[in-house]
């Protein structure tokens, strides 16, 4: 189990590390075959006006469904697909989800490539910008609840240090002018330290002498300044600024 949780803690910090996007691909296959998943995709999407938005995509589909599988004009009758683009919240996938949106036949397409079941999630950021990844295999997932939460769990923590990285490697955009740069009072920087090192709002609040709720401001004024939309988004862009270390 040490070892397992040591190579996960590597995957996180590996793939925020990418300087490529060939690097990028390599972190995230790497990682989700060790998750024991067999094809994996990154997405990132950024809108631009109503109707019209830019995609990349890291994948490492078999070259034998790749045309099929990035056929956009589909996308709007995967159910999988279409969770992710109006949830945050992830979604595991089989026969069963294809079959309750009358996609049986797309199902059963995919399905001889390997695509049989898998979690897929998606995270929406600020200024349209979304960050899609989902994890497949042949096999079934576990039965076992404990086991089925682990996965998931580890997954969107993965998706948050992937989403970073891709858009510097795999969608770079030019980095606008900031006459007012972001500054956090030392508070909220030091709520920022304590959550990097994996610490929950109650606890930061006994480490500081301030309530839970006082921590829980501290940490959401930093996100706002930050412009991200959850704790960890704050720590990697924090870590990426400077201002924590």
């Amino acid at each position: 189990m040490d070892v397992s949780n040591s190579m996960l803690q590597g995957g996180y910090q590996a793939v925020l590390e990418a300087r490529s996007r060939e690097e990028f691909r390599h972190e995230v296959i790497r990682f989700a075959q060790g998750l024991g998943f067999s094809t994996v995709s990154a997405t990132v999407v950024l809108d631009h006006t109503v109707g019209e938005s830019e995609f990349e995509t890291v994948d490492n589909t078999p070259e034998s469904f790749a045309s099929t599988y990035s056929d956009r004009s589909s996308w709007r009758h995967d159910p999988v697909v279409q969770h992710c683009k109006r949830q945050s919240v992830p979604i595991v996938w089989n026969q069963n989800t294809y079959l309750a949106s009358g996609q049986a036949s797309m199902w059963e397409e995919q399905a001889r490539f390997g695509y049989r079941t898998g979690i897929a999630l998606a995270l929406h950021l600020p200024e349209g910008r979304h960050f899609m990844l989902g994890m497949d295999r042949a096999e079934p997932l576990p039965k076992h609840p404990g086991e089925l939460t682990r996965l998931v769990a580890d997954l969107q923590l993965f998706a948050v240090y992937a989403q970073d990285a891709a858009w510097r490697v795999v969608m770079p955009r030019e980095p606008e002018p900031n006459s007012n740069p972001t500054r956090l009072t030392p508070r909220e920087l030091e709520c920022l330290r304590w959550t990097m090192d994996g610490k929950t709002a109650w606890e930061v609040g006994g480490i500081l002498s301030i309530t839970e709720r006082t921590a829980v401001l501290h940490l959401n004024n930093a996100m706002h300044k930050l412009g991200c939309t959850t704790k960890h988004q704050a720590v990697l862009k924090a870590l990426r600024m400077g201002l924590i270390r």
